[in-house]
């Protein structure tokens, strides 16, 4: 990747609707897709095959999946937890699964009741037969940079989790601010920090704007050599373990910083906006400005 090119995982449709109370319909999320694919987006994350029991916005997975018009040359990513989320997931033409762990225990414990290394371990068939399938694997670091349940979380846990992936076989791997309590010198630190068991250029930021602190986060991990990154259009999301947690960093603000600091990242900013515009009178949300 060119030094001055930037990869945008569009990331609204899954975790940006998914703790969104009220049910949105199928065709919604279906033209919401379709506009992101139109906007150039070389990744996007559709659909989590997960237990409609625990999150039931995402119960439609392989409908929106089935539904969607697909551009030739954009990766369309699945969440999926476990090998029953895994086989949905393929059934349905997920060309990336995506696992998840937590470096934090505290959070672990309480999000997926279960210690790091057992999540860990519960990975290892879903990635050996997401591999042996030839599918992308992807994996999410989440609370890398402070956890709501024990607060710091050392760098030492999360390069941990890092280098335990690694050796699950994972394609990507996302460094994860699940609360939004970084600060630039931090994310650097904990991305260089993270170069040293995975390779940078496959390495990427994923912030949450709760604080405000997500778009001088991005500037960080570019100095620090990060080339990936994750947004959610119109701001969509949040977490629930956070206290007025704004959810990832807005894509549109994402695209106009990345375009000032002379970065290029192929998405049209036009089309972003106009999707922004349409999920966010489906869900009764003000348009960011």
């Amino acid at each position: 990747m060119h030094a001055d090119k930037v990869k945008v995982v569009e990331v609204g449709p899954r975790d940006g609707l998914q703790n969104e109370k009220s049910l949105i319909p199928t065709e919604t999320k279906v033209a919401l897709i379709d506009q992101l694919t139109d906007a150039g987006f070389p990744n996007i994350e559709v659909a989590s095959f997960v237990s409609p029991k625990w999150v039931p916005q995402m119960a439609d997975g392989a409908q929106v999946m089935a539904a969607i018009r697909r551009r030739p040359g954009t990766i369309y990513s699945a969440l999926t937890p476990n090998m029953k989320g895994l086989e949905g997931a393929l059934a349905a033409g997920a060309d990336e699964v995506v696992i998840f762990g937590a470096a934090s225990e505290a959070f672990s414990q309480k999000n997926i009741n279960c210690s790091i290394a057992e999540s860990m371990a519960r990975f290892e068939p879903v990635a050996a037969a997401a591999k042996a399938k030839g599918v992308r694997l992807r994996a999410s670091v989440s609370c890398a940079l402070g956890c709501p349940y024990q607060g710091e979380v050392p760098i030492d846990a999360v390069v941990d989790v890092v280098r335990r992936m690694r050796e699950l076989g994972c394609d990507e791997i996302d460094i994860a601010d699940t609360i939004g309590v970084g600060t630039p010198d931090k994310v650097k630190a904990v991305m260089l920090a993270a170069a040293t068991e995975f390779p940078l250029a496959q390495l990427s930021g994923h912030f949450h704007d709760t604080y405000g602190h997500a778009l001088a986060n991005v500037e960080a991990s570019l100095e620090a050599g990060i080339r990936i990154f994750h947004a959610s259009v119109a701001g969509l999301g949040g977490c629930p373990y956070a206290k007025g947690a704004t959810g990832n960093v807005a894509t549109e603000a994402l695209l106009q910083r990345l375009a000032s600091l002379g970065m290029q990242t192929g998405v049209d900013l036009d089309k972003v906006i106009a999707a922004a515009g349409l999920i966010s009178g489906a869900i009764g949300k003000p348009v960011l400005q």
